[in-house]
C-alpha cells in the first residue's frame, strides 16, 4: 500500500499557495524559538483574526453565541482558542492539538562562574537529546528574567546579524583519543555543557577604588555581571528567578538544492503548532465548536501547570460553555466524551542513511503528505492511546474526499524505541483521538528537516478535519 508523493499532484495554483504557507511558517519557525514566543506570536495572529481574550468577554458580562471567538493564555505558554459553533458544545468539540515545547539547553537557576580565563554558563538539557549535538555550534539566549519587585526583561540575543552568540566547546580532535573511544550517550555529558558566555576581565581602570584581593578574583565574571546590570538592569540574583533558553541561533532556511524541504530549529512541535494554528484561524463558523490547542511540556511528560495533565484545557472549556449557556459537570463530560481531535506531533521520516532503525513498509517518507499514526507508545504500545478503528476509517473518508495526501506510520522498529503525544492524555475523556503530524529528518537534533510538501498536507488535512461533520461521520 504505497502512498503517493504529494508533489506530484500539484498544480500551480497549489504550489503558489504551498509556497506562500511554507515561507509563513519559515518565519513563524525563526520568530518563536520558545514556547513563550509561541504562545505570544500565536495570540498576535489570532487577534489579528478577530479573536478576543476570555477574560475581557467574562469582564464584559457577555454571552458566546455561534460564529465568536475567543482566546486564553495560561502562564504566557499554553494557548486554548475556541470558534464558537452552531451546535452546543454539549453535543462535542472538534480539537486540534499541538505542542509549542521543544528539546533545547535551559540555564541552571545559579549558572554563572569563571574557570580557566573565561565565563561559564551551566545548563540543564530540556527534553531528549543527544548531547553531543549541541557543541561547536552557534546558540542563542532567549527568555525572561523577572526581578524581585515583579518587573521582567524580556531576552533575546543571538538571532540579529550583529547579535554575538554562545557556545559550548568541543575536544579537538588532536587531543580527542580517550574521548573518542567513549559511548556517543557520554561523549558530552550533561554536566559539561557549559556555554562559553566571555573572556574579557574587567580593566584595572574599572576596578579602582575596589578591596584588592577582591579585584584579583573572577573579574571576567564580574565583567560580564557588569554588562548585564547597564544592558538589563539585572543582577545575578535575578537568575534565580528567570528562565533562559538556549537554542540554535539563526533563521529556518531552505533545505535541498531543490529548495524542497525547511531547515529550522524547534520543528517538534511547531510545525504542527503552526499548521493547526493557521487551519484554524481561516476556518468559517464551524457546525460543531472548534477548539486549537497549543500546550507546553509535552517534551518532558507533559507535566506542570502547563502542561496537558495539569487540567486546565478541562477547566477553560467549563469556562466557556458558562458563557455559551451550557455549563453543567455533565454537560462538560458529554462535550469532552463525544469530542473528536487530532493530537499532533511529528514523526520519524525513513531516513536512507540509517535504515535498519525502520520498518519500510509502516515508516514515514518526506513528500507523502501528513502522518497518522493509529497507536504510538513504545514496544508492546505501551503508553499508547490506539485509536478505534471506526475513527481511523472516518479520517480516511475526510482526507481522501478533500484531497488531502496522507500516509500512516509507526516510530521505527517495534523493538527500537518509541514515543507519543499527548493523545493518551486526552483519550482519558474517552475521546476520539489519534496521532496525526509531520515526518521530520534529524527530529530532536538542533536542526530539523521537514518537506514543504508535508507542510502544504498538514495544512490542508487540519481544514479538512474542522470543515467535517465529525459527530454525524463517526
Amino acid at each position: 500500500m504505497e502512498r503517493k508523493n504529494a508533489w506530484n499532484t500539484y498544480d500551480g495554483k497549489e504550489l503558489q499557495r504551498l509556497a506562500e504557507v511554507t515561507e509563513d511558517y519559515k518565519r513563524f519557525l525563526s520568530e518563536a524559538k520558545t514556547e513563550r514566543e509561541c504562545a505570544a506570536l500565536a495570540v498576535k495572529m489570532a487577534e489579528k483574526k478577530g479573536y478576543r481574550s476570555l477574560e475581557a468577554i467574562q469582564k464584559e458580562g457577555r454571552t458566546l453565541r455561534a460564529g465568536d471567538k475567543v482566546y486564553a493564555v495560561h502562564k504566557k505558554k499554553l494557548v486554548v482558542l475556541y470558534h464558537m459553533g452552531e451546535r452546543t458544545m454539549e453535543e462535542g468539540l472538534n480539537i486540534l492539538g499541538a505542542h509549542i515545547d521543544s528539546p533545547r539547553l535551559d540555564l541552571k537557576q545559579n549558572p554563572l562562574y569563571e574557570e580557566g580565563e573565561m565565563a561559564l554558563l551551566d545548563t540543564h538539557y530540556y527534553g531528549g537529546i543527544k548531547k553531543y549535538q549541541w557543541a561547536a555550534i552557534p546558540l542563542a539566549l532567549h527568555g525572561v528574567i523577572v526581578k524581585k519587585d515583579g518587573t521582567s526583561v524580556e531576552l533575546s540575543v543571538g538571532e540579529r546579524p550583529e547579535d554575538p552568540v554562545v557556545g559550548i566547546s568541543d575536544l579537538l580532535i588532536h587531543l580527542s583519543a580517550e574521548q573518542m573511544q567513549k559511548k556517543a550517550a557520554v561523549v558530552v555529558e550533561g554536566e559539561n555543557l557549559n556555554i562559553i558566555a566571555g573572556s574579557r576581565p574587567l580593566s584595572d581602570v574599572e576596578t579602582d577604588g575596589e578591596d584588592p584581593e577582591k579585584k584579583e578574583k573572577d573579574k571576567i565574571k564580574a565583567a560580564l555581571l557588569k554588562l548585564l546590570k547597564e544592558r538589563y538592569g539585572v543582577e545575578e540574583e535575578d537568575f534565580l528567578s528567570a528562565e533562559l533558553e538556549a537554542v540554535p541561533a539563526g533563521p529556518a532556511r531552505d533545505f535541498g538544492l531543490d529548495g524542497s524541504m525547511v531547515m529550522g530549529y524547534g520543528q517538534d512541535d511547531r510545525i504542527c503548532a503552526f499548521t493547526s494554528l493557521l487551519a484554524f484561524l481561516e476556518a468559517e463558523t464551524p457546525l460543531y465548536t472548534s477548539v486549537c490547542l497549543l500546550t507546553d511540556k509535552e517534551e518532558i511528560g507533559s507535566m506542570g501547570a502547563t502542561g496537558m495533565q495539569s487540567r486546565y484545557f478541562e477547566n477553560i472549556t467549563a469556562e466557556v460553555m458558562e458563557l455559551a449557556g451550557g455549563y453543567s459537570e455533565l454537560a462538560l463530560k458529554r462535550c469532552l466524551q463525544r469530542s473528536h481531535m487530532l493530537s499532533s506531533d511529528v514523526s520519524a521520516a525513513f531516513d536512507p542513511n540509517y535504515a535498519s532503525a525502520f520498518e519500510k513498509k509502516n515508516a514515514a517518507y518526506l513528500g507523502r503528505g501528513m502522518v497518522f499514526n493509529k497507536y504510538t507508545g513504545s514496544r508492546g504500545k505501551s503508553g499508547s492511546n490506539d485509536a478505534c478503528a471506526e475513527y481511523m476509517g472516518a479520517l480516511r473518508r475526510i482526507m481522501d474526499g478533500a484531497g488531502v495526501c496522507w500516509q500512516t506510520a509507526e516510530l521505527g522498529k517495534v523493538d527500537q524505541g518509541g514515543g507519543g503525544t499527548i493523545a493518551y492524555i486526552t483519550a482519558n475523556y474517552g475521546m476520539d483521538v489519534i496521532d496525526s503530524g509531520v515526518a521530520l529528518l534529524n527530529m530532536h537534533s538542533p536542526w530539523e528537516v521537514s518537506s514543504k510538501a508535508d507542510i502544504y498536507e498538514a495544512y490542508k488535512g487540519y481544514r479538512a478535519f474542522l470543515q467535517a461533520g465529525w459527530q454525524e461521520e463517526a
